[in-house]
């Protein structure tokens, strides 16, 4: 069964609908619309929008609607967007989430915990969504709630009154030095999109310096706004492009930061090593003045070559009335030189004890921190292997085939429908069907299989794969942003640019650390100018300099998105493909996994095992086919396989009241004969007995076959098992999850003899069968109201309900698009093996960003009140600028490097083969 969008027109009232749906379960009784004609004056349009649950095809089920005299086309749903108020937490966002899905069970519902705002896609109206708010505690006051409705969109030109312009940009941005600016410009851009757009969603990773902003906003006012805050951005057309200008831009800024670096030290040391060598650093001859005036200059020459960057960005910040690290830095610095310029200039103001010069630990703090900054980037670059690696999958050209020539073209041009000549050894450049010649194909990189598999006529090939020795033609099925390969690297892509849960606790404190490091600065200035001892005004800048250099912003701000990047990407390399950063935080809190069986812990590839002819007619396996051959069911076509192996002249029967019953089977009329084709449950509906074959069908199932029944007018004809082989993996798959502590489930739609074998063979805790989508459903619900996190395992369209129920979905990628769509990982590889190892990185994952939030936390807790001075009373001694700059950059180093031991980082559980590792990974050594 299928699940359609739909566009309807000339559809006036529910009579319309109820009209649809007549017609269609004349034609399959599983047919079922649902759609938005109640709330149509709501949206002010000519028509509008359904979901269609069918096992017709969509060709068919528009056709179907269009002989009524309506106009149907394929759309998506309407979006509601709006706030919220008060929802703190997953419990809370788990409450909304069940209530509008007990009004419509297929909503997406997507909540942000840090704008407090909600996007539902589906039927409900804005009205029903609010109530339903208002019920639960979360709805805004009246006067804050914004909210929007967007109808589905459609490719053909029909006219509609109702167009969002949002749309999402990504953003390469500059000058962004530490948290605070993160802060500032995500204030900015909110502030901008609040006025023309009711969903506020910009998502900044500080990590790679881009953005993420959903928005009516156009792109050109993006970067305005951005620039406006005082800093720069460009828009990402092409992410291979613009990986290609970050490293490009990380390699250019290391070497910036190397040559500011040696620019400060080689002035700062020699000061350095002069003071400690017992040189005098105080004024006190004319001689010395002269002398010192040069150090001065030479000093302020150093804060103009290696520092400016650092003033600049303060001047920026002042200018749009923000402070970030540059502020903190540019303070510091400028504090020490004026201050020790005044002395130079003008010694008879201030006392034999306060002529101490600090021209040392200006130069020395930006030398230093130059250093560090250079040394942070080297280890932040690192960071995107497993993006760089996708990304160096693909191809740039194509030989394209015209006009009986194959010419080359750049991979953009190729349209879908061109035919594309692959050669041996070569990259494949598209997605696209053979339609001459026959070669192994290399699919290691997407599958995780070792083995090439061979393709001739007919057969798929995906982008990225590498041909074999024989040259192919292919016909282009998906191009661009469509094919496979493409996917993976957008869904990779988006998945480390967002942020977990456990992150808005540091994006709170990053938007008020430097105004409360310059505050408790002032406050140290004035405590040690007013009850330190002498010389008071020496040890009021010593300390108030050392709190503004030590503070770092940097570590709190890197803490979540480096090990973020860094854990979304090491689980690619296992087969998994995280969709955000929430379902990363999620997984690795799980404490149950829901298997599916079929495609799942089987290999999805059924085939008859027995036959057993009850009664004989010659007409047994025509029969059969003509039920079958139309339907997508697996076990369906395992049946016509047989069927055609076992007759070569298949007689065409024309199939009259066909009827589709899910979980049960099919029923039919040919030739004047009543046929039922399906499980033991269709054949005590219908009344046939089928005792004596009760023992036989049980030792079919006892072997875990499914076994199914043939009857001709309620006369039991024919007893079929079909085995469908469990994966080689799946036992060791489902052991290496039961040592991680988490309970496993198996919940399926066959008979409860064919789960226990295949749970007894698996090593399963708990099985279900004979379960009906919905059943499957309610186990997630029964689950999650006892307090547990679930998991669900599957491929299919029927798995698609309890994917999205469920706390994390893992979709098999070898299965349906809807089951894909409706789960929160994607295990591209299709092996089970991939839900541990996905486990396993997720809570590494977490426990390092846990290990870099509280490292950060605790360093400024600590290092800001000893740099103010807070051992003073029990030592004697004052922390110096030049250490605390040395501190400050070895916080925001120690944070990257504990996140870059993530991609040292292998799961207890192994395969063989590791699919789009091998790629990551090889490249990850290269560049070591």
């Amino acid at each position: 069964m299928s699940h359609f969008s739909l566009r309807l027109a000339g559809v006036s009232c529910q009579g319309c609908i109820n009209k649809i749906a007549k017609k269609g379960q004349s034609l399959d009784e599983t047919f079922a619309i649902a759609s938005t004609v109640a709330n149509k004056t709501e949206h002010n349009t000519d028509y509008i929008s359904a979901r269609v649950s069918t096992a017709l095809s969509l060709d068919e089920t528009i056709n179907l609607i269009e002989s009524l005299g309506f106009t149907a086309e394929q759309g998506t749903l309407p979006s509601y967007v709006g706030a919220v108020q008060n929802v703190s937490c997953q419990k809370c966002v788990g409450k909304i989430t069940g209530a509008l899905r007990e009004l419509d069970e297929l909503a997406e519902v997507s909540i942000d915990l840090d704008k407090q705002s909600i996007e539902v896609v589906g039927l409900l109206s804005p009205q029903q969504i609010t109530s339903s708010l208002t019920e639960l505690g979360y709805a805004p006051n009246h006067n804050e709630t914004q909210t929007s409705i967007e109808q589905g969109n459609s490719n053909s030109a029909a006219p509609q009154q109702v167009n969002s312009s949002a749309q999402l940009v990504r953003l390469n941005l500059f000058g962004v030095t530490c948290a605070s600016c993160v802060a500032s410009i995500e204030k900015a851009v909110n502030a901008a999109i609040a006025t023309e757009s009711a969903h506020e969603s910009v998502t900044i990773n500080f990590a790679n310096r881009t953005a993420s902003v959903y928005s009516s906003l156009t792109e050109s006012q993006l970067v305005q706004t951005i620039e406006n805050a005082g800093y720069g951005a460009s828009v990402i057309v092409d992410e291979t492009a613009a990986e290609s200008e970050r490293e490009q831009r990380q390699q250019q800024e290391y070497q910036h930061k190397i040559r500011h670096t040696i620019g400060g030290l080689s002035l700062g040391v020699p000061l350095m090593l002069y003071g400690m060598l017992g040189g005098s650093m105080t004024v006190n001859t004319t001689q010395q003045q002269l002398a010192w005036g040069v150090v001065g200059l030479l000093t302020l020459a150093v804060l103009w070559f290696s520092g400016r960057h650092y003033f600049i960005g303060a001047s920026k910040a002042f200018k749009n009335r923000n402070a970030n690290m540059d502020t903190l830095i540019a303070l510091g610095t400028g504090s020490a030189w004026l201050y020790s310029i005044v002395v130079v200039l003008m010694p008879a103001l201030l006392p034999d004890s306060a002529r101490h010069l600090y021209f040392e630990a200006s130069a020395m703090i930006i030398g230093l921190i130059n250093l560090g900054q250079a040394l942070e980037l080297k280890a932040r670059g690192r960071t995107s292997q497993a993006i760089k690696r996708l990304l160096d999958l693909r191809t740039k050209t194509a030989l394209v085939i015209k006009n009986g020539k194959a010419i080359t073209l750049p991979v953009e041009e190729v349209q879908i429908g061109d035919l594309v000549l692959i050669r041996a050894g070569e990259k494949i450049p598209v997605d696209g069907q053979v339609i001459e010649g026959e070669s192994l194909i290399d699919e290691s990189m997407l599958t995780g299989e070792p083995i090439p598999v061979l393709k001739s006529i007919k057969d798929t090939v995906s982008a990225g794969t590498i041909n074999g020795e024989q040259n192919l033609t292919i016909q282009a099925s998906k191009v661009g942003s469509d094919t496979m390969l493409a996917q993976i690297i957008e869904m990779v892509s988006n998945a480390q640019n967002s942020k977990p849960a456990i992150s808005h606790l540091a994006d709170k404190v990053s938007s008020v650390f430097v105004p409360t490091v310059m505050i408790l600065s002032i406050i140290t200035a004035l405590m040690w100018y007013n009850f330190g001892p002498a010389p008071t005004v020496i040890n009021m800048l010593v300390t108030a300099t050392s709190v503004l250099i030590i503070a770092c912003p940097c570590a709190l701000g890197l803490a979540t998105p480096i090990s973020t990047m860094i854990g979304i990407g090491k689980s690619a390399e296992f087969g998994g493909l995280i969709r955000n950063g929430d379902a990363l935080q999620m997984a690795s809190n799980i404490d149950v996994v829901i298997l599916d069986k079929t495609g799942t812990i089987t290999q999805g590839k059924p085939s008859v095992a027995n036959v057993e002819h009850v009664r004989e007619t010659p007409f047994t396996l025509d029969y059969l086919t003509a039920l079958e051959q139309g339907s997508t069911h697996p076990l369906a076509s395992a049946v016509v396989s047989y069927c055609a192996q076992h007759k070569s002249q298949i007689a065409p029967l024309a199939v009259a009241d066909f009827v589709n019953l899910t979980g049960r089977g099919v029923t039919a009329n040919i030739d004047g004969h009543s046929l039922l084709l399906g499980n033991q449950r269709l054949m005590r509906e219908q009344g046939v007995d089928i005792s004596d074959v009760a023992t036989k069908a049980e030792q079919w199932e006892a072997m875990a076959h499914t076994v199914i029944y043939f009857a001709i007018d309620k006369q039991l004809h024919t007893l079929l098992s079909i085995s469908d082989p469990i994966k080689s993996e799946s036992a060791s798959a489902i052991a290496a999850l039961t040592q991680l502590g988490i309970k496993v489930m198996m919940l399926t739609g066959d008979n409860e003899h064919t789960a226990k074998a295949v749970a007894q063979q698996t090593g399963v805790d708990e099985f279900h069968g004979e379960l009906l989508p919905q059943d499957k459903l309610q186990w997630v619900e029964t689950l999650q109201q006892r307090g547990l996190v679930v998991a669900m395992v599957g491929d299919g369209i029927n798995d698609a309900p309890a994917l999205a129920k469920a706390n994390v979905g893992f979709a098999i990628g070898q299965g349906t698009d809807v089951a894909i769509e409706s789960a929160d990982i994607t295990l591209i590889r299709g092996s089970l093996f991939g839900v541990s190892q996905v486990i396993e990185v997720s809570k590494a994952t977490m426990r390092n960003i846990k290990q870099n939030l509280w490292g950060a936390f605790i360093y400024n807790s600590v290092g800001i009140p000893i740099a103010a001075g807070v051992l003073y009373p029990l030592f004697g001694v004052l922390l110096s600028p030049i250490v605390a700059g040395v501190a400050m950059s070895l916080s925001s180093i120690t944070v990257v490097s504990n996140a870059n031991r993530l991609r040292l980082f292998t799961p207890k559980t192994q395969e063989p083969s590791q699919g789009i590792a091998q790629a990551i990974t090889q490249g990850d050594q290269a560049n070591g």
